[in-house]
């Protein structure tokens, strides 16, 4: 007597070849990717309208130094202090919300549940299975937890953004975006038009980069940085100017 081994067919894709691998998607809970891409635009435009609008005014490159220097380190804790402040307020909002829900899934199991159910039906599921599931999950007081807050606050309560990461980032970011319009003035010149070609070439780079990693043409982000940030500059090298010759 033979004995025939009837393998499994495996997975393949749909040419017949191997299955695709699996993707991911990338961080989007705005951890530290956000607060460093707001920091460093945001560091770059700052510093280069003030350095702007003090080098138009005529005081000297020592001057300007020392204003550029300045604004960098005051902007880099004020930015650093918002984002922590922000993204602490924020997560003990949802903490606090996540609280209201686990006493309201206490206080109410049976209309939490028909909630719940009532979430799915409106997501296509059938009315039965919906109950079904609704049911099973609400006996695991964690996971009915999760699911209540995913549903009704759109958020997932246990991957919340660290508000020292975002305050960092931040930091760290907006110092960088503020040092490159510094730059030609630590040397001791009074190159006003270095400082500005500098900047309106990391603004270029900079927004381009920040349109691929969001899926977006290259140009485009480096063309609309680059003029929201010549406007900046613009303004304040005017105002320099008109200051300036008042003044003096």
């Amino acid at each position: 007597m033979t004995s025939t081994i009837v393998s499994e067919p495996a997975v393949t894709g749909r040419a017949g070849g191997p299955p695709p691998p699996p993707h991911h998607h990338r961080d989007v809970n705005g951890g530290w990717l956000r607060p460093a891409v707001f920091g460093a635009m945001d560091g770059l435009v700052t510093n280069v309208s003030l350095i702007s609008g003090v080098g138009a005014g005529g005081v000297s490159s020592h001057a300007v130094a020392l204003t550029g220097l300045a604004g960098l380190v005051a902007g880099a804790f004020s930015m650093a202090t918002g984002e922590f402040v922000s993204v602490s307020s924020q997560n003990e909002l949802v903490r606090a919300e996540v609280e209201t829900e686990r006493r309201e899934l206490a206080r109410n199991p049976i209309g939490e549940q028909a909630e719940l159910a009532a979430a799915f039906r409106a997501q296509g599921v059938q009315a039965d299975l919906a109950d079904r599931v609704a049911e099973q999950i609400s006996a695991q007081p964690d996971r009915g937890l999760g699911l209540h807050v995913r549903e009704e606050l759109g958020i997932d309560h246990e991957d919340l953004p660290s508000a020292w990461t975002a305050a960092g980032a931040s930091f760290a970011a907006f110092s960088v975006g503020a040092f490159i319009p510094l730059l030609p003035y630590l040397t001791g010149g009074p190159w006003l038009w270095l400082a500005l070609t500098l900047s309106a070439l990391a603004a270029f780079v900079g927004g381009g980069v920040v349109s691929r990693l969001t899926g977006r043409p290259f140009l485009r982000g480096a063309v609309r940085q680059l003029v929201l940030g010549a406007l900046a500059a613009g303004a304040t090298y005017a105002i320099g100017l008109a200051v300036g010759s008042h003044v003096g």
